[in-house]
């Protein structure tokens, strides 16, 4: 096995939702804003090189919505996939599986594209299958008011059409990591949106988390820095806890999705809990 990370593209969002209720004053400290209260954030999915199979966890947002759309999201750098595919030697068409944490635009955005002609949509890894489960699937396509311009019927419906939609099924016994036929871990986490998916892959020696939304950037390590996104902050709040004293304990590794400057952070106990231990580069690690 061979990991990759794969740069999707840099954009912007607003602090006050990033942060929820915490105070600017805070957040600033390790998030700082812009003129515009926009932080910096990140696209990054990490690919995974396994025998026949090359799975990419997460697209980002793709480049088939409207200057309208994009005019939010203030996308800066010169990043994207097939870039970042390229440095690694590969090309989408070598995709054979997409795994999608969930089914937010900025994660599942670059898994449609328009066709030749700009008629309709069609899948941009050709090859690939894609992977989601079937309760957040219900939940994406029969949005809530409060989430549905997250979840793009472009970005989603497509997927299925294709006939190249698979469900990853969640063990009856509700273990902390259920493992998936793509043969790493998913941790399932519902505080951010219904039954996100959190891969955990052991790799050299290590348990390497990828974040998602659970965990969006090193500064929302302390407990309360939850996302004004969240449908259920407090549920939010136990799956966070359980979850970083658990990596603290045993030594993860978290791969940062959105956090543009830390790619891979580690977790320490202090008094006033779990906070920030180290921040690597992901060939500092796994070179």
């Amino acid at each position: 096995m061979k990991l990759y990370p794969i740069e999707a593209g840099n954009f912007k969002l607003d602090g006050g939702a990033m942060f929820g209720v915490v105070p600017k004053s805070l957040w600033n400290r390790t998030n700082p804003a812009d003129s515009n209260n926009m932080i910096d954030i990140a696209a990054r999915c990490l690919l995974i090189e396994d025998g026949d199979r090359l799975i990419l966890i997460d697209t980002g947002l793709g480049d088939k919505q409207s200057e309208k759309f994009f005019s939010y999201y203030f996308q800066w750098g010169d990043d994207n996939i097939d870039k970042s595919l390229k440095k690694n030697g590969f090309h989408r068409d070598d995709v054979t599986d997409v795994f999608m944490t969930h089914l937010h635009f900025d994660h599942c955005g670059g898994s449609i594209q328009w066709n030749k002609d700009r008629t309709g949509y069609e899948p941009a890894f050709k090859n690939a299958r894609f992977w989601s489960n079937e309760e957040h699937w219900k939940w994406a396509t029969e949005p809530n008011d409060r989430e549905k311009a997250s979840f793009l019927k472009e970005n989603i419906i497509p997927m299925e059409q294709s006939g190249k939609l698979h469900f990853i099924e969640r063990e009856a016994n509700k273990s902390f990591i259920d493992k998936n036929p793509l043969g790493f871990g998913v941790l399932f986490v519902d505080g951010h949106t219904d039954k996100q998916m959190i891969p955990h892959i052991e790799y050299k020696g290590k348990k390497l988390v990828f974040m998602a939304d659970l965990l969006p950037t090193a500064g929302h390590i302390p407990l309360p820095y939850v996302m004004g996104y969240d449908t259920r902050p407090l549920l939010t709040l136990p799956e966070k806890k359980q979850f970083l004293e658990k990596a603290a304990d045993e030594d993860y590794y978290l791969f940062m999705e959105h956090d543009a400057h830390n790619e891979i952070i580690t977790l320490k106990h202090t008094e006033k809990g779990v906070r920030l231990d180290q921040s690597h580069r992901f060939d500092e690690i796994f070179n």
